[in-house]
């Protein structure tokens, strides 16, 4: 099952909203075919490595540990659950169920009825973990968010500017910029706010790590980005939500909604009809604070630089102690995470 976790990994930034898997096939404790899904839209784990075997005739007598609870469905691709039974292979080790009501428990049903032994719950926390912005998208109905930030020792996110024409303050260093822009291609969108976009002119997309950009999303009430800001250029999916309704273009799209009390869980409802199933919150303070204050938020990376500036923009505050630390580059490295 490690093996599986760790084949699955592989699939981190490409197969969202679907959830990452690996699967290995093992025959007189030997490996004889492993596999996991590389894209959406893609053969998932299960044929994959059912596909990679070189002897066939010996799937009768093989062990196929797998991640995630094969699927019982049609979607992209045909059911898994049905391929496996086809295949001969007697004994299914599962780490945990899927959680998506179209596949939980049916997937496991359709093994047992076809005589296969299987067992469920191997190292399924871990297993949970790998996936835990799918679970949150399928248990709670919204994205997983996960918030972002940068600060000095003394507590600020930036000098205080009146606009782009002033440099925003360099707080991360290259090693903490390759971290972010790491995380952004492991979630499926980025969202920042309006103050954001005029301050820094932000693109957004990863660029310091090998990776796919995450759709980006920006919260403009007024529609105060005009076009020649770098994330109305097209380049990347890019969702705008705002009162004052404009003309969609190619990558771009306004989305008009009402900016009362139930703003927020309207803006991740409509995230989540899209199907997108994670979303990292970087900036500014105004919307970090909203989502804090909200509760909807599921982990929050924070980083310290030992820079101190006296005065600026406040960083917002988590009043709870971190589950961990770790110093990067001279630079503290904080990890939350909401209950």
């Amino acid at each position: 099952m490690s093996r599986c976790l760790q084949l699955a990994q592989y699939g981190v930034g490409y197969v969202a909203p679907n959830p990452m898997v690996g699967a290995v096939l093992v025959y007189d404790d030997r490996i004889i075919g492993e596999g996991y899904h590389h894209h959406f839209g893609e053969a998932h784990a299960e044929p994959n490595a059912i596909n990679s075997v070189k002897q066939p005739e010996l799937l009768h007598d093989a062990t196929l540990y797998v991640s995630l609870e094969p699927c019982s469905h049609y979607g992209k691709t045909p059911p898994c659950a049905d391929l496996i039974v086809n295949s001969g292979i007697s004994r299914v080790v599962i780490g945990t169920l899927d959680p998506n009501p179209k596949v939980s428990g049916r997937g496991i049903e359709i093994l047992r009825n076809a005589g296969i032994q299987v067992i469920v719950g191997v190292m399924e926390k871990e297993c949970r973990e790998l996936n835990k912005r799918f679970f949150i998208f399928q248990e709670q109905k919204r994205p997983y968010i996960l918030l972002k930030w940068a600060q000095t020792q003394d507590g600020f996110i930036d000098r205080k500017r009146r606009d782009n024409t002033e440099s925003p303050l360099q707080i991360s260093n290259t090693i903490t910029k390759q971290m972010t822009h790491k995380m952004r291609s492991e979630n499926q969108a980025i969202l920042v706010g309006v103050n954001t976009v005029l301050l820094d002119n932000p693109s957004l997309t990863v660029r310091d790590w090998t990776g796919k950009s995450p759709v980006r999303i920006a919260i403009d009430r007024q529609g105060r980005i005009h076009t020649n800001f770098n994330l109305m250029d097209g380049s990347v999916r890019t969702i705008i939500f705002t009162e004052i309704l404009r003309k969609n273009e190619h990558n771009l799209e306004f989305i008009k909604i009402n900016f009362d009390e139930h703003a927020l869980p309207n803006i991740l409802q409509n995230l989540f009809e899209q199907n997108i199933h994670s979303v990292m919150v970087e900036g500014g303070a105004s919307i970090l604070n909203i989502f804090i204050k909200a509760g909807l938020w599921d982990e929050a990376n924070i980083e310290v630089s030992p820079l101190r500036i006296a005065d600026g923009i406040k960083a917002p505050v988590l009043n709870m102690q971190p589950i961990s630390k770790n110093t990067v580059d001279g630079h503290e490295w904080l990890f939350f995470e909401n209950k």
